[in-house]
């Protein structure tokens, strides 16, 4: 096994990425936060506790623990890799044409550990200006338009669920085209972590998306960002060469389909199963209804789950075409991927309480948890009823609070990109 890649869904954990808030959960409003995809602002400081508490039970079962901020400022040291990611930052698409040289300008001006800030907390107005000359709202109409508290780039709080951003399935990595335009230019944060950072350079890692050998690995046109989209919180690779896959409100299907792809081409898989979700808030992602808690045990939100669609995606007859088959469950095909005889061996864990507080937990990501073993998962507190139901079937639990953190509706699942996991 190399450095790099994740080679099941609860395979002992050994190295994760993780995003502690920060200048952008600060800059989060109540005018903004809808359309930076929060349900509430947040109290920044008790969010960075929470944080600091799930970090602090990773750490103490072992598991290397890398910082996104920590990584991005290590990666922009090097000169490359800051003309990289501001050339991708800043486009005419992003500032207009005529601010594109004074905000590269100015982020090129910043330290290594400023820039990843800002890269991560966005740039207002007032900010620029610091760094622009005072002609720039003569020349520019963004700029004339944009008072000085207003984001000329936004910030990105959603950097919080590294989970979506880029994702490792088996012994490479997709860094994923997102749906919503709040969190597009995450994914260039994180292929200036993949691209430079020393760490993953001397590895030569394994590009699933997009391609280190075409053009599109340069282009990177985030222009073209949420026509064909994909978020790693619906892809879990299950081991059995086999990738579950949600085709959700921000995964489409033509998307799963260009992965699938690439991964039959390269030999990394040999099955997906790609399953229908309602294209609704609350079901955003497959990790929110369905994890895996152990090797035969998931937990299930079964309002969503039992009325699924799925379907079995594998190499067709000739080269770059693909064989599709409906499944008759969804259940029973994860079942059979992962080796068991039928869809009965599958132990399955569902949300707790009556029907109004299975809805009530589900919103607050009791179906999100993250294994850290088999059978050890992290879990919020405040998921009472999921959580007892989840000891009673012999998983252990460590709980944490998540009453800031989670209103981002994302759990333990969400806030972890795994690195390195055992099969």
């Amino acid at each position: 096994m190399t450095g790099f890649g994740v080679h099941s869904e609860v395979g002992r954990l050994r190295k994760v990425l993780v995003h502690r808030p920060d200048l952008a959960l600060r800059r989060l409003t109540p005018s903004n936060r809808g359309e930076l995809l929060f349900d509430d602002v947040l109290w920044v400081e008790r969010a960075q506790q929470e944080h600091d508490q799930f970090v602090a039970e990773l750490r103490a079962r072992d598991i290397e623990v890398f910082l996104l901020h920590d990584l991005l400022t290590e990666a922009l040291k090097s000169p490359e890799a800051r003309e990289w990611v501001i050339g991708h930052t800043v486009s005419p698409y992003t500032v207009g044409p005529a601010m594109v040289d004074a905000v590269r300008e100015a982020l090129a001006n910043m330290d290594p550990k400023t820039l990843a800030t800002h890269l991560t907390g966005g740039v207002t107005r007032a900010e620029l200006m610091q760094f622009a000359d005072d002609g720039l709202t003569t020349r520019s109409l963004t700029a004339a338009t944009t008072v000085g508290s207003q984001f000329v780039l936004p910030p990105l709080p959603n950097h919080l669920f590294t989970r979506d951003t880029s994702c490792w399935i088996y012994e490479g990595v997709s860094l994923n085209p997102m749906f919503w335009p709040a969190r597009q230019l995450e994914t260039v944060n994180l292929g200036t972590v993949y691209r430079f950072h020393p760490m993953f350079r001397q590895e030569k890692i394994n590009f699933w998306y997009p391609d280190a050998g075409k053009d599109e690995h340069d282009e990177f046109d985030i222009q073209s960002f949420g026509r064909s989209s994909i978020e790693g919180g619906d892809v879990m690779p299950v081991g059995n060469r086999t990738v579950l896959i949600g085709i959700s409100e921000r995964t489409t299907a033509q998307m799963v389909e260009n992965l699938a792809q690439r991964l039959f081409q390269r030999g990394a898989a040999e099955r997906v199963i790609a399953v229908q979700l309602e294209r609704k808030r609350q079901f955003m992602h497959l990790d929110v209804v369905f994890t895996f808690m152990d090797r035969d045990t998931v937990t299930v939100y079964p309002k969503v789950i039992d009325g699924t669609t799925a379907y079995s995606i594998r190499p067709g007859d000739k080269p770059g075409t693909l064989d599709i088959t409906p499944e008759d469950s969804f259940l029973g095909a994860v079942a059979h991927a992962i080796g068991l005889s039928h869809e009965k061996d599958l132990r399955v864990v569902t949300t707790g309480g009556d029907e109004a507080q299975q809805e009530r937990e589900q919103w607050d990501c009791a179906n999100n948890v993250v294994a850290l073993s088999p059978g050890v998962v992290v879990a919020y507190s405040k998921n009472v009823f999921s959580n007892q139901k989840y000891r009673d079937a012999g998983i252990e639990v460590v709980e944490i609070d998540g009453f800031e953190i989670g209103k981002g509706r994302g759990g333990g699942h969400c806030m972890t990109c795994p690195l390195l996991r055992d099969p």
